[in-house]
């Protein structure tokens, strides 16, 4: 498949920039691939969808504050800094992003907090990355929770709120390291999850820290020479037992979110079961794609021409994915992080 296959129109007046509220009261668009049809459902409705003895796979990783608004020494010119990763946690280096580019050089340094907390630029990664020393080698995490921003993505066109720090972020997560949620899991809420345990559904997590790297454009048509960024992702001893009991049991599993596809996807045996693995992972799934844990999948709509598109459409298959985004805009579905969800079964 061609990266111009991904492309559709996307209404602005249908991209979210707040989350439902309640959250589990998002709309829920169920897909079935069996017989191609759509049930416009709310996210709720998706204890219908499972029985006993099934499986969900989450994504347990939490979004750090990681928009840092600072000043540069000498002109005081307003500098955004994004963190991205965490290079070296002895002498606290990070690949940022920095914004606007052009003002920064190596060798400046970056006020933050009224200059309790600087960074120095040492190396130049891409037209707008910075490699970046800061001067903290404390809980790190602990300062820039109270200094920072949540990491929205651009295409929010506003400012994030301190509500967003939380709603931001789903209730299954845990382990800090990402700079984006995990967005189809900002739709279960704590009373939906007791409903489906209630029915003897089991919850299993694994992690996968997400960074830009999911979101990086595809710049080339060919998708074979697309290359993803690694990522972190853990898959343990827990997951694995609840995951290989329901398949072995002939239930489903459920994986929620592209991210927990791609680290489940990354820890598969030879016979289809789970594995314990940690490390990183580059895995890129497009269509055509043989998956081999997951028998539902719930998602968000994605943007066009992304590799999480990519990932639905390889799952679902691409015409009644572009089908279903059809239909979706058709009845004002709500797109993207904040968006509303599909389930795919």
């Amino acid at each position: 498949m061609k990266l111009s296959d991904f492309k559709y129109p996307v209404p602005r007046n249908l991209i979210a920039k707040h989350p439902a509220n309640p959250r589990d009261h998002a709309r829920l668009l169920v897909v079935n691939r069996a017989d191609e049809t759509f049930e416009d459902r709310h996210f709720y409705d998706i204890v219908d969808y499972f029985e006993k003895g099934d499986a969900i796979v989450v994504n347990e990783t939490k979004v750090f504050q990681a928009r840092l608004i600072g000043k540069k020494e000498k002109t005081n010119a307003k500098i955004e800094v994004f963190l991205l990763r965490q290079l070296n946690i002895e002498e606290n280096i990070w690949d940022v992003i920095v914004d606007p580019a052009r003002k920064v050089r190596i060798g400046n340094k970056i006020y933050f907090d009224n200059g309790n907390l600087w960074c120095e630029v040492i190396d130049n990664t891409t037209s707008r990355g910075r490699t970046v020393r800061f001067n903290y080698t404390g809980d790190f995490f602990k300062v820039i929770d109270k200094i920072g921003l949540t990491p929205l993505p651009y295409y929010i066109k506003r400012d994030p709120t301190p509500k967003d720090k939380d709603a931001y972020q789903t209730i299954f997560a845990e382990k800090v390291g990402a700079v984006a949620a995990p967005t189809a899991g900002l739709h279960f809420s704590k009373p939906l999850v007791k409903k489906l345990e209630k029915k003897g559904v089991s919850f299993s997590s694994v992690l996968l820290h997400i960074g830009l790297g999911t979101f990086r454009s595809v710049e080339v048509e060919d998708l074979t020479k697309h290359k993803m960024d690694s990522e972190f992702f853990e898959v343990t001893d827990d997951a694995v037992k609840i995951v290989n009991k329901a398949i072995d049991s002939r239930r489903k599993v459920c994986v929620v979110g592209t991210s927990a596809m791609r680290a489940v996807e990354s820890a598969v045996t030879t016979d289809g079961h789970l594995k314990i693995l940690r490390g990183w992972t580059d895995k890129f799934i497009f269509p055509p794609y043989d998956f081999k844990i997951a028998d539902k999948l719930i998602t968000n709509f994605h943007m066009p021409e992304s590799t999480l598109l990519m990932l639905v459409s390889a799952f679902a298959g691409h015409d009644l994915t572009m089908r279903a985004y059809k239909h979706a805009i058709k009845k004002g579905y709500r797109f993207f992080s904040y968006g509303d969800a599909m389930l795919i079964i």
